[in-house]
């Protein structure tokens, strides 16, 4: 990440394009230059939308070509994220496929719950056998049928479902298909949640938490969550135990404030620290650190 900051010295305002001066051999592609052709410009804005990249993403260009202006996105790491292998679910781009369909649900009471979810996401019910005990509760999902793609957050659960179907939300599948099909072939691979972009984790703790129990759900992920741990008084890392209504539940965490460890499907650990304990079981607190992509 570094070496992306540092060759962005080497674009320079011009007319409203932005010049770019050809990288050396084994330097990347500066990621505005989405064409890419040696130029930001208003075609890398468009290439931007058609590429389905996120709207912090296209604003980005958008500012950088208007004004000369480069804002880094937060949280943008400078230090390798370790890794651990064991929480790795798959490589990152995996497509699984299976057929969909539709139904009126996921808003609220969702599986995953994730209330209040907002109507600003299309949402999806995901099979039994890849939600995996709420695994993949809140992941984002490329959805792909024979009439374009749709991103969709999961936020319920399809019980009859095969391994790779998908319920989509009603209004949603004439985006992917005919809605006089009813069910139909569909191909879906895990995204960066555009959310994440431009703000960290949060949290929500379950009704009914106290320094006795607790019970609390980790949101905004920009991939899907592994595992849980918090730090305990001896300074060692515990795992909460995940429930399939996708809260992490301990009754040995104390009064906080926390410090959690948190490794998403790609192993990828971030630490969050400084995390109050909370009563009151509406409200979401927000971290501090985000996933890399």
């Amino acid at each position: 990440m570094k070496l992306i900051k540092t060759a962005l010295l080497t674009y320079t305002v011009a007319a409203a394009a932005i010049s770019v001066t050809a990288p050396a051999a084994g330097v990347p592609v500066h990621p505005m230059d989405v064409c890419p052709d040696g130029v930001i410009d208003c075609f890398d804005v468009a290439m931007a939308r058609r590429n389905g990249m996120s709207s912090m993403e296209i604003r980005t260009i958008q500012n950088y070509v208007l004004g000369g202006e480069y804002i880094a996105p937060p949280n943008e790491p400078d230090v390798e994220v370790e890794i651990d292998e064991s929480c790795i679910l798959e490589p990152k781009g995996t497509v699984h496929t299976g057929e969909g369909t539709f139904y009126g649900g996921g808003y609220e009471g969702g599986c995953a719950m994730l209330d209040p979810v907002s109507r600003d996401y299309w949402i999806v019910a995901m099979n039994l056998a890849d939600y995996n005990d709420a695994q993949l509760a809140g992941a984002y999902l490329e959805v792909t049928g024979e009439l374009g793609t749709i991103n969709m957050l999961v936020t319920d659960l399809l019980p009859e479902g095969k391994k790779g179907d998908l319920d989509l939300y009603v209004d949603a599948f004439p985006f992917i298909a005919p809605a006089e099909k009813g069910r139909v072939p569909v191909s879906w691979k895990i995204v960066p949640l555009d959310s994440a972009e431009n703000a960290p984790v949060s949290y929500k703790y379950k009704e009914g938490t106290t320094e006795f129990w607790c019970g609390i759900q980790v949101r905004n992920h920009r991939y899907p969550i592994t595992r849980l741990e918090y730090l305990d008084e001896n300074g060692k890392f515990q795992e909460i135990k995940r429930r399939p209504y996708n809260y992490f539940e301990s009754d040995k965490m104390g009064t906080g404030p926390f410090t959690f460890r948190i490794t998403d499907i790609y192993g990828q650990m971030i630490i969050d620290e400084n995390i109050p304990l909370s009563y009151d079981d509406t409200e979401i607190i927000q971290g501090h650190v985000q996933f890399p992509k």
